[in-house]
């Protein structure tokens, strides 16, 4: 969770792209002009993942229904707990994601990337924010 925090504050320079977006981008393969809510997740659990001296647990994707389509089941919870990955799905394909940093009665605190302060799938940076938890398909929990 240290590692998502830590890019609370990074904004785009131009539409989805920007030194920072770029590199996330790049760990799931992908050059800028992409969407990356997804991407910055994969990017921090992979630094988590080579600090620790293992595989990076998560499916190699940007797409957020992607990996909660393809992740190891038994990583899939239906509560939220601090640290986990949750999942919105908008219909027709398009989600978006990012980690829980809090718990509080009906809503989660969270840190997420390509959102802004009104909280759209497709914002201009990584920022804190909170989502309730209605509007939440499930949790991915690396344990």
């Amino acid at each position: 969770m240290n590692i998502m925090l830590s890019q609370v504050g990074v904004r785009e320079e131009g539409n989805n792209n920007g030194q920072a977006v770029r590199q996330y981008l790049k760990s799931i393969g992908l050059g800028g002009g992409y969407a990356w809510c997804m991407a910055l997740v994969y990017w921090a659990f992979g630094q988590a993942s080579e600090d620790l001296g293992v595989e990076n647990p998560l499916v190699k994707t940007g797409g957020v229904l992607r990996q909660w389509n393809e992740v190891n089941p038994k990583f899939k919870h239906s509560t939220p707990k601090v640290g986990d990955i949750f999942i919105m799905d908008f219909g027709k394909g398009t989600g978006h994601t990012g980690m829980v940093t809090g718990v509080k009665g009906a809503s989660i605190n969270t840190v997420e990337g390509n959102t802004n302060t009104d909280g759209s799938r497709n914002g201009d940076g990584v920022y804190e924010r909170t989502r309730l938890l209605t509007s939440i398909k499930g949790y991915i929990r690396i344990e």
